[in-house]
């Protein structure tokens, strides 16, 4: 009695189990009938099926992250680029995506890849390589995206993001353009290099025109001065002469000596008798022509 109320609880617990399924929040249900597509999209919590007759298949529900291998596109000018880029994607119609997939999450990435790598290879024949470079990642990425969307529908899925994790140049592109970056910076350093040489030409043109009009009005000072200085050294030699001519006399003919006779051996072939000599003769500077 026991045994059978033993064997009839355990089979009860597996008809229980075979009966009943759980559905999380993070995850997309279809439950079959035969074979066929019963339910999608079931609200979260505890459920019953009939043993045997309806199957259940679970699919994430949550972003899931397609990365795609490194491939090389070229740009408007045939240049090489190489593109590592990524998409973000969630299934957005279970039933459609096991209608086109299989249900398979592999197969549903190989073809988003493909859609993808199309569209990156369609944008970047848009662009030449400096504007893919520099600044039209998000441009080519929203691009792609939206070309993407309508056929990502198509597969039960959508398309939640596309990303460009970097672009590197294969190495001959590298070089040209390394060679073109510095042809460029050359040019502008001339042209700087230029600019400057010709400030400083006007900056030396501007200082010398400026000393030289400095130079000239310290020359017409200084020729002002010197004259204002001579018309009175004049007056008072003037005016010393009239007070004391004989003074006068005896102080001119000392400044004579003092610049005539310099150096150690002076020569001069004059007259005993001429008038340099009188102070020699007589303190008083009288002549034998004048004396009485």
């Amino acid at each position: 009695m026991f045994r059978i109320a033993g064997i009839a609880a355990v089979v009860a617990v597996i008809l229980i189990v075979l009966s009943t399924y759980t559905v999380d929040e993070r995850e997309r249900v279809i439950l079959f009938s035969l074979g066929e597509i019963r339910k999608v999209d079931l609200e979260p919590g505890l459920h019953l099926k009939f043993p045997l007759i309806n199957n259940v298949r679970f699919f994430e529900a949550r972003i899931m992250t397609l990365n795609i291998p490194p491939d090389r596109f070229l740009t408007s000018e045939a240049k090489n680029v190489i593109v590592d880029f990524y998409a973000k994607w969630r299934i957005d119609d279970v039933g459609q995506f096991f209608r086109a997939t299989r249900g398979d999450e592999r197969n549903a990435e190989e073809r988003l890849a493909q859609i993808l790598r199309d569209g990156m290879r369609n944008e970047f024949a848009r662009y030449e390589l400096d504007e893919v470079v520099a600044g039209e990642r998000l441009t080519i990425m929203g691009a792609v995206r939206q070309e993407a969307l309508e056929t990502a529908r198509e597969l039960g899925v959508t398309l939640v993001d596309v990303r460009i994790r970097r672009i590197d140049l294969p190495d001959e592109v590298s070089e040209s353009v390394y060679n073109r970056m510095r042809a460029e910076r050359q040019r502008v350093a001339q042209d700087f290099r230029a600019r400057g040489q010709e400030e400083a030409e006007r900056i030396r043109s501007r200082a010398d025109r400026e000393r030289t009009v400095i130079l000239a009005d310290a020359y017409r000072q200084s020729e002002e001065i010197r004259g204002v200085g001579d018309a009175r050294a004049t007056d008072i030699l003037g005016e010393a002469f009239g007070a004391d001519e004989d003074f006068f006399g005896f102080y001119r003919s000392l400044m004579a000596y003092r610049n005539s006779l310099t150096g150690e051996s002076s020569t001069y072939v004059m007259d005993p008798s001429s008038d340099f000599f009188r102070y020699f003769k007589d303190p008083a500077g009288v002549t034998e022509a004048q004396s009485p």
